[in-house]
């Protein structure tokens, strides 16, 4: 049977519908005109002015009508206006009333919404549309459903009675909310549920007598899904968290977290963002701790911030506090920027133009152990640097310099007024085999120390004196240069060689009337060879006379991609009473050489990584440190082993003077190997662990298990811990005994819902587990850019 043509039924209904007096020709068109299909999602279209007024297309196999009444279409009916789309064995138009009802194998389409149903009406003058037994899907979004009944009752507005929805796809009923009423309203990309029961496999699982969740992506205020894990410290613990969406530049999220052996403790995460910046607050309260009752009130707190005003004015800020120095290892928490055992507390304003800024800058820390050794303040500190480069060719000037505040509430201990002043000339030269530069400095700094309560017994203080003026002149000339060739072993392989020396030299100065204010010494490796300082801040100037060489090899392929790396270096002290850091008890045998330092990175083909360093002593002859990466990935996983070493020598010759005694923190140095790997087993399994073990006392440090199954719409994760906190010590012959561990053993596991704006955590690492209370973890290989 021929079709009525397009063109034939969209001039009768126009006619029936906008202008009656108009009479339209009566034809047959045998040709066919492709259609749209009715699964696809058309939000991002332009819109119509007014959609109801665009022209009806109609299709069918047979039209009976009477003129004025009503028109019948049946046969595999086709209707579309604009976006809109009906399917259906018989359509009919009542003219009178404006309303077209479809019914039998009734398919429907707005470009958001498809619908299956028994009947639809649609109020042409109204946009009102009517299901009955009714199945739909959301086009551009995930969800679907079932409806006894569905009326659209706006442009995206659609309520619906006795239905249920799920962002389980078709023949997958692993979760759905069924309510006795539900409104979507998808402009808002809300769906709000009322008498909701959450189903598994269509078994009820819990009631709500009202919910909303988003069904898009744009932020609402609701509950998110809970979590639940059971461990050796806290027992059973649930956290259920809540999400307000107060404004489109802030929010809020508060978090209820019961543990069994603890209390309730509640938790909060405030977010901002205006025109100064970003930041976040964060707290976490604990108002009885039933485990550590003497505590009383434990809580944590911190607020971040960081900005760019008006070009110039940079802000940060980063404040930490928690109410005792056993919070951390109690309580698992996500508060604060921990750093050698203290939590940071910082605020610092910035402003800078191309050739000077100024910052004015405080500091503080909580010291989150019980030993006296607090460190010291900084409040504040201003400080202004200048930059003049190509004052002349080739000659480049610059100034750095600061007022520095520094207090602490330790006893015995001094406090201190630092004025600094460091004027530079530097001379770079370069072409694009290699650089020559040559910088001198001069270092000024005077300081006003208030020795009052300080204990000058010590051998620390012993020299110490309340105004010092020390000036110290800084020479430094660095060269380097590339070389290039073809491989000869390897075919399409670029090789370079890059040899550099440097001459450093600082006068030796007696500063033992100087206090240590915020100076550490830096980490030694082969990049630190050629540094001009040897300590992070200028309380102490190390004095130096010596000669830095060394040379690194590069090699990449054919697409000038980097795949080996190897560089070595030492010093050559041309004073040997300056060398220090040295393994050898006997100055006397001593060698004019510093330790070796090697670096290797390693990357075959995109899939075998390695990163090792070492430091070799040559007046004893060992290692002094070293640290191996090596790690095997491919199409779904990946497995890594590393390894690290320091001697005990070593620790007490660079940082023995901060700890206050090395036998209770290690008993041979640092010997640790480590395994982790992770692997996807399916396109919906994944299990991933990692395991580090302390080869010096032979002992596991921790380990860590997980798997985690992920479907199209749900998830569940379960993970098992088993971390080394401390030790029984008892003294043995002195020493500190590191034979009785002390464990604590954690299994977590949490589901969630995939879909209706949620997804899985990102706590977790590469190896797929959640390492946020990990000490241990992850590190990735040859981590270049290119």
């Amino acid at each position: 049977m021929s079709r009525f043509s397009r063109t034939f039924l969209a001039a009768s209904i126009s006619a029936a519908l906008f202008a009656p007096q108009t009479q339209a020709d009566a034809t047959v068109d045998d040709s066919v005109q492709e259609l749209p299909t009715i699964d696809q999602c058309l939000v991002d279209q332009p819109e119509a002015d007014n959609p109801n007024e665009q022209p009806i297309n109609v299709e069918a196999d047979k039209l009976e009508a009477i003129n004025g009444e009503r028109a019948t279409y049946s046969g595999n009916v086709v209707v579309i206006q604009g976006k809109k789309q009906i399917r259906a064995d018989n359509v009919t138009l009542h003219q009178k009333d404006n309303v077209v009802v479809a019914e039998g194998n009734v398919n429907f389409s707005d470009g958001q919404v498809k619908a299956t149903s028994d009947k639809a009406t649609n109020n042409l003058t109204t946009d009102q549309m009517t299901l009955e037994n009714t199945k739909y899907k959301f086009l551009c979004e995930q969800g679907r459903g079932e409806a006894a009944y569905i009326s659209k009752t706006g442009k995206a507005v659609y309520e619906i009675e006795d239905g249920s929805i799920t962002s389980c796809p078709e023949g997958d009923s692993a979760w759905r909310l069924r309510a006795s009423g539900i409104s979507v309203d998808q402009n808002e990309e809300r769906a709000t549920f009322y008498n909701p029961r959450l189903e598994v496999l269509d078994v009820p699982v819990f009631y709500f007598p009202y919910l909303t969740v988003p069904i898009g992506d744009t932020r609402k205020t609701g509950f998110l899904y809970p979590t639940v894990s059971y461990g050796s410290r806290d027992g059973f613990e649930l956290e259920v968290p809540f999400y307000w969406n107060l404004a489109p530049n802030y929010d809020l999220e508060t978090s209820v977290r019961y543990m069994e052996k603890r209390g309730t403790q509640l938790n909060t995460v405030f977010r901002y963002l205006t025109d100064l910046g970003e930041g976040s607050l964060k707290s976490e309260y604990l108002p009885d701790d039933s485990l550590n009752p003497d505590e009383g009130k434990r809580w944590a707190f911190q607020y971040q911030h960081s900005g760019i005003y008006n070009e110039a004015w940079k802000l940060e800020a980063d404040y930490s506090r928690v109410s005792d120095v056993d919070y951390f290892s109690d309580l698992s928490s996500g508060i604060g920027n921990r750093e050698d055992g203290q939590l940071i507390q910082q605020g610092k304003i910035t402003y800078r133009t191309h050739s000077w800024d100024a910052a004015l800058m405080a500091r503080d820390f909580q010291v989150l152990t019980t030993t006296d050794n607090s460190p010291y303040r900084l409040m504040p500190q201003l400080s202004f640097n200048y930059y003049a480069p190509e004052v002349m060719r080739y000659l480049n000037l610059d100034m750095k310099s600061h007022v520095a505040r520094f207090e602490t509430d330790a006893k015995g201990k001094p406090s201190a007024t630092r004025v600094h002043v460091e004027p530079g000339v530097t001379i770079p030269l370069g072409t694009t085999w290699g650089t020559w530069t040559t910088e001198a400095r001069v270092l000024g700094t005077y300081y006003q120390q208030d020795l009052d309560g300080v204990d000058t017994s010590s051998d620390s203080y012993r020299d110490l004196e309340e105004s010092v003026t020390r000036v110290i002149p800084e020479f430094r000339s660095h060269a380097g240069i590339v070389l290039e060739r073809d491989t000869i072993l390897f075919d399409n392989y670029t090789q370079t060689l890059e040899p550099q020396i440097q001459y450093l030299y600082v006068p030796k100065e007696d500063q033992s009337n100087i206090a240590w204010y915020d100076t550490t010494i830096l980490q030694a490796d082969y990049y630190g060879l050629f540094r001009s300082r040897k300590y992070s801040s200028i309380d102490y100037v190390a004095p130096a006379n010596q000669v830095s060489y060394g040379a690194s090899t590069r090699f990449f392929d054919d697409e000038y991609k980097e795949r080996l790396n190897i560089a070595f270096g030492q010093i050559f002290y041309i004073d040997k009473d300056l060398k220090t850091g040295s393994s050898s008890t006997d100055e006397d045998s001593q060698s004019s050489y510093s330790a070796w330092a090697v670096e290797m990175d390693f990357n075959y083909d995109d899939y075998l990584f390695y990163h090792g360093g070492v430091q070799y002593d040559v007046d004893t002859s060992e290692m002094q440190l070293a640290n191996s990466t090596l790690e095997y990935r491919f199409d779904d996983g990946f497995v890594q082993a590393n390894y690290r070493y320091v001697t005990k020598q070593y620790i007490e010759d660079t940082v023995g003077d901060t700890l206050n005694d090395i036998d209770t923190i290690t008993e041979d140095g640092i010997s640790q190997a480590g395994l982790l790997a992770g692997y996807q087993v399916s396109p919906k399994w994944y299990i991933g662990g990692q395991y580090f073990h302390d080869l010096t006392t032979n002992q596991a440090l921790e380990w860590l298990a997980g798997v985690r199954y992920t479907s199209d719409c749900w998830y569940i994760g379960f993970s098992y811990s088993n971390q080394l906190k401390d030790w029984n010590q008892t003294l043995k012959g002195g020493y500190a005994s590191f034979d009785d561990p002390i464990y604590e053993n954690n299994f977590s596991f949490n589901i969630g819902i995939i879909g209706f704006g949620t997804s899985i955590g990102s706590s977790e690492s590469m190896t797929g587990i959640d390492t946020s209370d990990s000490s241990l973890g992850y590190g990735r290989p040859f981590f270049l850019n290119n």
